[in-house]
């Protein structure tokens, strides 16, 4: 029998390895959000670039061509996205639903073809064990025994968090999502700039589905990112759009994902854990879109607001 020690280290680091994906997809959504554009369309983007990594990936054999291009595609579905409510200004809500159903879709109309096929060990992104400090009680395996991507998604948190607050690209950014009008009188471009982060939250969504794919599991099935784009948009008001905090919530969430397995032997019901995330992310949805609420936890003021030059 494993020890408390193994199982809580083991619990520990899957909880990371699991909620990476859902701290991909929240770093962009917090830059989309932040610029004022509302983007529901992450679950969609994130099945498109699962399959185009896992594609990608088996036809050229190199992962990290198939990682870069989910990236590429994400960022090309969200361009979709920003053209019509940012340059067209159509409703943010109706474009992100319409994206979300045709990326599912297209992921399996496209998927269609790897239904079966699992990726050779050779091309998994596998687990980098840091010599040393893999060895520390707990904190080595939650640490220090997870993929490059994982490292990756912890990078960019502090990147991010930094850019965002401490930059004045970052100041731009914040500016743009409370007062558009003001920004572009101050000769801040505010299009470009809502542009910039839709495309970066899009290519973060891909990046989402690519670890899903690639390290996290594997394979491709249809309807592997089970709602996790959802999830997202939730954690995203958790994490009252601070890069940080959506760490915190990522981790907590993929916690609760992995738990359901450490569980399920002591006669838990595996299907009421694997409901609490989705509960969770319905009750914060519903509490967060209430306008005191959002004033609360710093919601931006122009958040899913079309801006025309010119118009108040």
């Amino acid at each position: 029998m494993s020890s408390p020690e193994t199982v809580v280290a083991s619990l520990l680091g899957n909880a990371v390895a699991a909620g990476t994906p859902l701290l991909f997809g929240t770093l962009g959504e917090i830059y989309a959000e932040r610029s004022g554009v509302l983007n529901l369309g992450i679950e969609g983007m994130m099945a498109v670039g699962a399959v185009t990594a896992f594609g990608v990936t088996l036809a050229t054999e190199n992962v990290w061509v198939g990682v870069l291009a989910a990236a590429t595609i994400g960022g090309l579905v969200a361009l979709v996205h920003a053209f019509l409510s940012i340059t067209l200004r159509a409703n943010q809500v109706v474009s992100g639903l319409a994206l979300t159903m045709f990326g599912l879709g297209l992921s399996g109309l496209l998927g269609k073809q790897y239904i079966g096929k699992p990726l050779p060990s050779s091309l998994v992104v596998k687990p980098i064990f840091i010599p040393l400090l893999r060895d520390i009680p707990i904190l080595g395996r939650f640490l220090f025994q997870q993929d490059l991507l994982v490292y990756l998604s912890i990078a960019l948190v502090l990147v991010l968090w930094f850019v965002l607050f401490k930059t004045r690209i970052g100041i731009s950014v914040r500016s743009v999502g409370e007062d558009p009008a003001t920004c572009d009188a101050l000769g801040v471009d505010v299009y470009l700039t809502r542009y910039l982060c839709v495309l970066l939250g899009g290519a973060l969504a891909g990046l989402a589905g690519a670890h899903l794919s690639v390290a996290f599991a594997p394979a491709w099935t249809e309807g592997m990112t089970a709602g996790r784009g959802w999830i997202v948009v939730g954690l995203t008001i958790f994490a009252m759009w601070r890069p940080r905090r959506a760490l915190l919530g990522a981790y907590l969430f993929g916690g609760v994902e992995a738990l359901q397995y450490t569980l399920q032997p002591l006669g838990f019901s595996p299907q009421l854990l694997g409901m609490l995330p989705y509960i969770f992310a319905v009750v914060v949805l519903l509490v967060g879109t209430r306008e005191t609420i959002r004033k609360r936890l710093g919601a931006p003021a122009a958040l899913g607001v079309p801006y025309a030059r010119g118009e108040k």
